[in-house]
């Protein structure tokens, strides 16, 4: 008699690998199915992006506090305090709704402009050359308003486009009050003299366009007159002028303009695979002196190798795609345009700090989303992230998830009630 085996397992009663690797992919389709996946894919690798930044400004920006400040702990310190500000913040904004955010986004523009406008008093304060700095008081209480800025273009003009949605097809209903008051926005930081920035927040004003369906006609005129006025602004600048020629010979002034990208690329090539160790940079000892801050990849780079840059590069992809992901499931046209805008953010900035550390684009001095020191770009980035997670608590499924939730509490309240009174 011949004996039938099941094709579930071979001979040796092992599940053939087509079989297991078919399981596998079932199990991430079903979670990815899940009606909270969207929210988790956000919260698990912002997470782990904060307690790796955390991590690196400690071991990156030790050497630097003990000698100017007597204190190995002094960054690492400030850096928590606004950690738990921030964190506080994203908490609450996680939990408010659409109409609450919409208030949110009006709110931050009038502050957005008001700070700005405060650099130019006495209480700017300036630091590398840029004046985009408010200080009152100490130095605890210095704010950066262009990090509200950013935030302020995304969720205000997300308001204003899902009030403005029927007329976008003209082109005088997307392009105002939307850029004029960017413009607005922009011009004050670049006046601020740093055009990093600027460029940032520019590219994010022409990202947003592009989500609400602007033509590429009209994206190419903006861009054309953008490259225009970028290009005075370099030319007519001895410092830019220099970034861009030492870009393209990095033997010019190898002690100032082209120091720290000299020293970047010497931090990633010493970190072979594995890395030199965690606290174990060279390159912080004075070599790299923004390495907790525009620089702080490059640590990582040394100290994790590049098993821990490439760790860096995923996580942002998987936060990349969950923000996007978000923005094409939502049914609620202000939460899909605010999550495709925040998103847009954090991997434009991201990707123009990898790439200055890589040295693929001349130095602009942006920090790395979620990772490099800074107080006012941790809180606000926090900001960013707790709308990013409201923005997936209203996706519909998850709402239905909520909703069958808080029926089966009420039916057992009500079937307790009931017991109670028999």
């Amino acid at each position: 008699m011949a004996i039938l085996t099941s094709p579930a397992v071979d001979r040796r009663g092992t599940p053939p690998k087509a079989l297991v690797e078919g399981r596998r992919r079932s199990l991430v389709v079903e979670l990815l199915a899940h009606p909270q996946a969207s929210f988790y894919l956000v919260l698990v690798p912002a997470v782990l992006l904060l307690a790796l930044g955390m991590m690196m400004v400690l071991s990156a920006s030790s050497v630097y506090g003990f000698v100017q400040f007597g204190d190995a702990y002094y960054f690492v310190k400030r850096q928590v305090v606004f950690l738990a500000l921030g964190g506080l913040a994203a908490a609450i904004l996680a939990r408010r709704s659409p109409q609450h955010l919409k208030v949110l986004g009006w709110v931050l523009v009038v502050a957005a402009v008001g700070l700005q406008l405060l650099t130019f008093t006495p209480l700017g304060f300036t630091k590398n050359g840029n004046t985009n700095w408010v200080q009152f008081g100490t130095s605890f209480f210095r704010v950066q308003p262009s990090e509200l800025a950013k935030m302020a273009i995304v969720v205000w003009g997300a308001d204003i486009f899902a009030r403005k949605n029927k007329l976008l097809s003209d082109p005088r209903h997307l392009l105002v009050p939307f850029v004029p008051v960017s413009a607005i926005l922009i011009g004050l930081v670049v006046m601020q003299a740093d055009l990093g920035t600027g460029m940032i927040m520019g590219a994010l004003v022409l990202a947003v366009l592009w989500f609400v369906g602007a033509s590429w006609k009209l994206l190419a005129g903006i861009v054309g007159g953008v490259a225009v006025t970028l290009g005075l602004l370099v030319v007519t600048s001895t410092y830019r002028m220099n970034r861009i020629l030492g870009f393209f010979n990095q033997d010019l002034d190898p002690l100032g303009v082209n120091h720290q990208p000299i020293r970047a690329i010497f931090a990633l090539a010493s970190g072979g695979w594995w890395g030199l160790g965690l606290g174990a940079s060279r390159q912080k000892w004075g070599g790299l002196v923004e390495s907790h801050t525009d620089y702080v990849l490059a640590v990582i780079g040394e100290e994790l190798g590049l098993v821990g840059t490439l760790l860096v590069l995923v996580l942002f992809l998987i936060l990349g795609y969950a923000g996007f992901r978000i923005a094409m499931r939502s049914d609620i046209r202000f939460c899909r345009y605010t999550a495709a805008g925040i998103t847009s953010w954090f991997m434009i900035q991201a990707l123009v700090n990898i790439a200055v550390v890589l040295r693929m684009v001349p130095v602009l001095g942006v920090p790395l989303p979620l990772v490099s020191y800074g107080g006012s770009s941790l809180l606000v980035n926090l900001m960013g992230l707790g709308v990013l997670l409201a923005c997936a608590r209203q996706e519909p499924a998850y709402r239905g998830l909520m909703r069958r939730r808080s029926n089966r509490k009420r039916d057992r309240a009500l079937v307790t009630t009931a017991a109670g009174r028999g």
